[in-house]
This record gives structure tokens, C-alpha cells and sequence, in this order.
């Protein structure tokens, strides 16, 4: 019965995945057209009965009849709700003649994208305390959060709906059957799921030999784990007795358990293209979602071109919070992805959980490592003593342990360390034990430092550093028969330095907009444990035969998710707040201590600046009750992107709106975006700033706010008042904040410090704290 399943999956795919021609052979390829309904286009919709006709037509125009195929069958996607326009295959030649016809603002290729819990709730405090985050907000009660990614495996238990209140009568989205996935998998804690490929479908350059090996589900339902893993991390329900074969064994809980979950699958094994995303988008503001979280992204790219941040700015203005993923691409200076200001970007940090596999040498010395490998627990109890092997095979590629790169004669039996890098860090253990050897020694390279993002292996094997990756190789040259042992120290709490900012976790400052600082905040994103897909072993490996309901990821994909869930919590305790508030409330709340109450460090040494970790480490007990929030209109960035030079048309292909930037900049001179956070770009010479914000009193009344500045080394900043006073629940207050910077630091382009405004009195618990980030640019 399982042969025959994967045949039909195999079959199903291999369907999805037929080329599309256009006349005479052109090859096709997907464009997204984005329309100005200002030019005509209300008419023009009139006239065409539907906006789905008026999409149709403008193919209808473009596109020459093919045999009997009219050209509006080249459609893939009419949008409606988060982008006006629509996605078709078209040739070269048909997007030019597209991009003449009036009422067309812009044509672009489809763009890929990539993907970028037992014990992490409780690290962010998190509780049954009266007092915390969880009773204040109900456990997320009535929000629904909406999961962009791979899809959901519903038979998971952290999406069982025992508990759980009634779907929101506002909801309006549905469970879209498909392969292995009909209306009976979605429940009250799954309320919707949907999926789309047709994107997918029409860019993915077609080999009908690689097609047909390919597990993939023409459905929501996931068949790589990254959805799965995404939504139990921000909504799970609360599952006892929950391990990675037995490994962190704990009861996992989502980040907001008692909010309900809508999966939209946009990605699939060969990425996630903007067409797809868009789509799901459009949908999932539609269906009425309260935040959506998007575990995905690539290099920083200009706004108007990124269809992330074109489809958010819409869904922010109709009252949904956008959280994203930061990227991966860390430690490298502005690699942050996701950087629009009307987004919520998310770093990575560490927890204090550690899984310790010391590999212990036949000189006596030990090496720190890290595994998540089932094996023997304690350090009495270590495994047997193994000859080392190292580039068996003489080459680079045996060197990195790819597969059909190992000398099997010379493995055979033997501990064989692979270089990280190239292939995943499971995929190496594979090929390692493929070949015959018996363990492997996961060794960093110089670009990955200290990180220690584990994995669930197939053989005994664990993670090293690059300090002992270089002490290691130097033993396995010098001695003439080198032999070492695995030793597994099961699971550790509490004992490591935490949070860390991961050293993936892509930095600022902005590429596009270093006025705003980004990434926001940072949250757990490192050796996650969380919900796992029943078709697929731990590792993710298509040949690892064990089964899990829970496994280890690591990303900035998996913070994500928790900060998506403390929205939830936020707009659940505060339903009227706008998706601006909410951030505020996590960024001013932020930690920038760790549970040892020294700086939180920035991956394998030295201390996180803002441009690693933001305003600092998410506080969900806090940002339920921040005191003040700084609001920000939809209008307010259509300003800001004015100030930043953004042409009309440009503008227009973000927000959907026409503007007069010099009417509007004319209109509110002096303007500066009311972010949370105080960044500035002195360019060409500038040597001050002046930055107006405002706060609402979310606190209780008659209350009052006492600032306290830490400026920036070689940086004077002053505050205006300096005494914030708010009689009513609900008042505002502005305050006047002025830079002035006569030289750069020495040696240095960036500065930092920071600015709070602390409660005074006897109601004074609530500290409202913004990071000031300074740079100097020479453009």
C-alpha cells in the first residue's frame, strides 16, 4: 500500500511539474503584473464584469491565441486583496507589449525565495503564573495566526483541538482538500489550510527523471517539516511526554497555545516563488487572519521590488501584523532580508538548553560538542573507541564527506570528520554510513566559528567548533594511529550563557532604509524542538526510516514563528491595537541582558550591538503590558518612503496609492517615521538631526514617564521634554529627540545607546526602552 501511496505522490508531482510552451515552442515564464486602477481601471472593471475579467483582459490584449487556448489561460493568479494585479506565463515578448498598455504600472519575473517546542516557551517565561503573559491574553484565545510556509501535517498532536473555543465567526477561509488532505484534517485549532503551486509549477525547469523521485504532496499537507515545525512553534497545543526520540524530553507548547492556526502552502522542495507567496497572502487577509508569519526570504532586494514587502504594507494597513524572518545570511554587515518598516523582522538567538557530545581523544584531551543522536547518555557511558579518518579519499569533496566521494576500504568501521559545508550536516552522516563508517565528527570551518545548530543523525555523530575542529585535525596528523569516542551528555538546562544572537542571523544596518533599524528583535531560533511531519524520519533524510512527532531546527525560521506568537498573545490581551502598537509593545519591552544579567553576546564572542539583535530578546510578560506604544498610520510610511527619495511610481508599487511626494514632504516638514527604535544616517558631511515621536499611555492614567538617554560614544543627544505626563488611558504625548555627531568615532562608521522612558511614582514598573543607532555613510 506504501509502494502504491508514493507511486501516486510520484505520478501527481510529475503532473504538476509539465512545462508550459507558448507558440512555435517560446519558452514561458512567470511575470507579475501590478495594475494602476487609478487610469481608468474602475471603468475598466465595470466593463469587464469582475476584476477577474478586467485581469483577463489585458491577456486578451498581449497575448496571441495558441490553437484553441485563449490567451487568458495563461493566468496562474488574479490578486485582489494585498496587490492589485495578477501573475500569467508569458514570453519576453508578450511582458514588453504587457508593460505598453495603459494601466500597467509595473512587470517583473517571479522571484525565488528560500526558507530561512519542548523547552522555548519556558525560556521566554512564559508560565501559568496569574500575573504573565499567557492568563493576561488567554493564551492567544481568538486570534488567528496564518503560517506561510510548507504546509501542516494536521494528524500532529500540537494541532489537536481538545480545549480549544469555537472557530471565529469571522473567519471566512476554507480547508482545500487535495492528495492526502481533505475538509475532515482541519479542526478548531487547525481552522483553514490551503495550497499553491502554480507558481512552483511554471518556473521550475522540468527533468521528468527528477520529477518522478520527488515526495510531494499536491495538497496543504507538508512533506518537509519547515511548516509543520513553524506553526506548532508559534500555536502548538500543549503535548506531554514530548522528545525527539527521547532526546529534550518536556511537554511542548506553542508560543500563543490557545490561538488557532491557518497554513497556506507557498513553498515546496524547490523553494518559494513571489507569485505563490502573494497569493497565499491575498487569501489569508482575506480569510481575516490577525497575524500573519512568514519563515522565509532571501537577500535584501529595493521594496518596491519585493513582493513580501508590497504584499505586507496592504495587509498592515487592513490590521494584520506581518512578522518575517531576518535571514540566515549572518554574520555579514547588512544581509538583513524583510527590512520594510511595516514589518516585525526577527533575528535568532540561543536557549540555555545545550545536548553535549564530547568527543574524547586517544591523547587524553576532550572536545566540546554538540549532538542530538539517541545514543548512550553520561559520560561513563561512552561509545566505543574508533580510528579517526579525515579527507578519505584525498579530495575536497571527500574532505566535506559527499556522497560517492568517501573511500569505503578506508572507512570502513572507522570515525570519519567531515568538514561543514556544501551538503546539509545530516546529509554528510549519510554518505558517511552509506560508505561503511561507524561515526562522524561534524567540523566547523572557519565561516561557521562556535555555532552549534545540531541535528538528529542517522549514526553516532556530534558537532564541534572550529577551535577544536583545528585541534582535532592537528591530533588526527600528528599521531600515528588516531582514536577517539564518542561520549553523549544527553540534555543539559540552565547551564550555558543565553540568549546569544546565532551567528547566521543576518545583521543590519538596513541596505535599503538604514533610517530604521533592523532586525527588530531577536527570539529562539536555535536547536528548536517542535511538531515533525509523520512521513519523514527526524533527520529529514527520505531514507531515515525512524519516526518522530517532534524534531530539532535551527534558523532564523524558527524565531520567527515565536515572536508571531506573542503578537498573538498582544492582540488577543488588546484587540483593538493596531499592528504597529503591537511591535512597539515587543520591541520596547526587549531584553538586552541574559539570564546571567550581562549583555547578551553576539555568536561565538564579543557583545551584540543593535545591528545583530535589534531593540534586544523578546519579553512576552512584558510586551503584554508595555506602559507606552509608539502608533504608526499606514499613511505615515507612505511619508517616510517620500523622505527616502522613493519616485511616484515607485511608491505606487508598494502601497498602491498615488502620491505627490513634494506636496506630501511640503505638508509635514521635519517628518520622521514614530518608530520604537531611534536610527540615523548622517550622510555627506551632516553633523545633526532632529527626530519628533509620539507614545500612547497604554498604562494606567495619571501616570508619568521620566526619560533617561545613554548616547551614542562621541554622540550628543538631548530630549525634549524630558518629563512625559498622561492624565487618561489613551493620551498621547510627543517628545523631541536631537543628535548631534561633530565626527565619526574613530575607526568606526557606527555608534549606539539608547533611550527609556521610565515610569515614575509608585505604579512605576513599566520601562519603555529604545536602542539609537547612528552610522555615517559617504555616499
Amino acid at each position: 500500500m506504501e509502494v502504491v501511496r508514493l507511486l501516486m505522490i510520484r505520478h501527481s508531482f510529475l503532473l504538476l511539474l509539465l512545462p508550459v510552451l507558448g507558440a512555435a515552442g517560446t519558452p514561458l515564464q512567470t511575470y507579475i503584473v501590478q495594475l494602476h486602477p487609478h487610469e481608468g481601471g474602475g471603468e475598466a472593471v465595470s466593463a469587464a464584469g469582475s476584476r477577474l475579467g478586467w485581469h483577463r483582459s489585458f491577456l486578451e490584449r498581449s497575448v496571441a491565441w495558441e490553437q484553441e487556448k485563449r490567451p487568458s489561460s495563461r493566468l496562474l493568479y488574479s490578486y485582489h486583496t494585498v496587490f492589485d494585479g495578477f501573475a500569467a506565463q508569458l514570453a519576453d515578448a508578450e511582458a514588453a507589449a504587457l508593460r505598453a498598455l495603459p494601466g500597467v504600472a509595473s512587470v517583473r519575473a517571479d522571484r525565488r525565495v528560500e526558507l530561512h517546542t519542548t523547552y522555548s516557551y519556558r525560556f521566554l517565561g512564559l508560565n501559568f503564573c496569574a500575573a504573565g503573559a499567557w492568563a493576561r491574553s488567554g493564551y492567544g484565545r481568538g486570534t488567528i495566526i496564518g503560517v506561510l510556509d510548507t504546509g501542516v501535517w494536521p494528524e500532529s498532536p500540537s494541532f489537536d483541538d481538545r480545549g480549544m473555543p469555537p472557530v471565529p465567526v469571522r473567519w471566512t477561509g476554507v480547508c482545500q482538500g487535495g492528495e492526502r488532505f481533505n475538509v475532515s484534517n482541519c479542526n478548531r485549532k487547525l481552522i483553514g489550510a490551503r495550497f499553491y503551486s502554480k507558481g512552483h509549477r511554471a518556473n521550475y525547469p522540468t527533468n521528468p527523471s527528477e520529477a518522478a523521485s520527488l515526495l510531494e504532496y499536491v495538497s496543504p499537507r507538508d512533506a518537509h517539516g519547515h511548516g509543520t515545525h513553524t506553526a506548532s512553534t508559534a500555536a502548538g497545543a500543549a503535548v506531554p511526554g514530548a522528545s525527539v526520540l527521547g532526546a529534550g524530553a518536556g511537554e511542548a507548547r506553542g508560543v500563543a497555545p490557545g490561538a488557532h492556526v491557518a497554513a497556506y502552502k507557498v513553498c515546496w522542495f524547490n523553494g518559494c516563488y513571489s507569485s505563490d507567496i502573494l497569493a497565499g497572502m491575498d487569501d489569508a487577509v482575506r480569510d481575516s487572519v490577525d497575524v500573519l508569519s512568514l519563515s522565509l526570504g532571501g537577500f535584501p532586494i529595493p521594496l518596491f521590488e519585493d513582493s513580501i514587502a508590497i504584499g505586507s504594507f496592504r495587509a498592515t494597513a487592513r490590521g494584520v501584523s506581518v512578522v518575517c524572518a531576518a535571514g540566515n545570511n549572518g554574520p555579514a554587515r547588512s544581509s538583513v532580508a524583510n527590512e520594510a518598516p511595516w514589518v516585525l523582522t526577527v533575528g535568532a538567538a540561543t536557549l540555555d538548553r545545550r545536548f553535549p557530545a564530547y568527543v574524547r581523544l586517544g591523547n587524553g584531551r576532550v572536545l566540546y560538542g554538540e549532538s542530538m543522536y539517541p545514543g548512550e547518555i553520561g559520560l561513563k557511558k561512552g561509545g566505543k573507541e574508533l580510528e579517526l579518518v579525515y579527507a578519505a579519499g584525498g579530495t575536497r569533496e571527500s574532505a566535506y564527506c559527499l556522497k560517492g566521494a568517501l573511500d569505503k576500504t578506508a572507512i570502513a568501521g572507522k570515525m570519519v570528520v567531515c568538514d561543514r559545508g556544501i551538503t546539509g550536516r545530516a546529509d554528510k552522516g549519510e554518505a558517511v554510513k552509506e560508505a561503511g563508517g561507524t561515526a562522524m565528527i561534524l567540523a566547523n570551518t572557519e565561516v561557521n566559528r562556535e555555532e552549534d545548530s545540531i541535528d538528529v543523525h542517522v549514526l553516532p555523530a556530534t558537532l564541534v567548533g572550529y577551535r577544536e575542529a583545528v585541534e582535532l585535525k592537528k591530533y588526527i596528523s600528528s599521531a600515528p594511529r588516531p582514536v577517539a569516542r564518542i561520549v553523549f551528555g544527553g540534555t543539559r538546562i540552565g547551564r550555558a550563557r543565553a540568549p546569544a544572537v546565532a551567528l547566521f542571523s543576518a545583521r543590519g544596518p538596513s541596505l535599503t532604509n538604514p533610517s530604521v533599524l533592523k532586525p527588530d528583535v531577536v527570539a529562539p531560533g536555535v536547536n528548536i524542538i517542535a511538531a515533525w511531519p509523520g512521513n519523514l524520519g527526524p533527520s529529514g533524510l527520505e531514507g531515515d526510516a525512524r519516526r518522530s512527532n517532534f524534531s530539532v531546527l535551527s534558523g532564523t525560521s524558527m524565531a520567527a514563528p515565536h515572536v508571531s506568537g506573542i503578537a498573538a498573545l498582544i492582540r488577543s490581551a488588546h484587540p483593538s491595537w493596531s499592528p504597529a502598537m503591537v511591535r512597539s509593545a515587543i520591541m520596547t519591552s526587549a531584553d538586552i541582558t541574559d539570564r546571567q544579567g550581562k549583555a547578551i553576546m553576539d555568536g561565538d564572542g564579543g557583545r551584540a550591538d543593535v545591528f545583530a539583535m535589534g531593540a534586544g530578546h523578546v519579553n512576552p510578560a512584558r510586551a503584554v503590558d508595555p506602559g507606552l506604544v509608539y502608533d504608526i498610520q499606514p499613511g505615515d510610511y507612505v511619508t517616510h518612503l517620500c523622505t527616502l527619495g522613493y519616485t511616484h511610481m515607485e511608491i505606487f508599487k508598494i502601497t498602491h496609492a498615488g502620491v505627490n511626494c513634494s506636496a506630501v514632504l511640503q505638508k509635514n516638514r521635519g517628518f520622521s517615521l514614530n518608530y520604537p527604535s531611534i536610527a540615523v544616517a548622517f550622510k555627506n558631511g551632516a553633523k545633526s538631526a532632529v527626530l519628533q515621536r509620539t507614545v500612547t499611555n497604554v498604562g494606567t492614567p495619571n501616570s508619568a514617564y521620566t526619560v533617561q538617554v545613554a548616547a551614542p560614544p562621541g554622540v550628543k543627544v538631548s530630549v525634549a521634554p524630558t518629563t512625559l505626563s498622561f492624565a487618561e488611558f489613551g493620551e498621547q504625548r510627543s517628545f523631541r529627540v536631537t543628535v548631534e555627531a561633530p565626527s565619526p568615532p574613530a575607526a568606526k562608521d557606527i555608534a549606539e545607546g539608547y533611550l527609556v522612558w521610565k515610569q515614575s511614582g509608585g505604579q512605576g514598573k513599566h520601562v519603555v526602552r529604545s536602542p539609537i543607532a547612528v552610522t555615517w555613510v559617504v555616499e
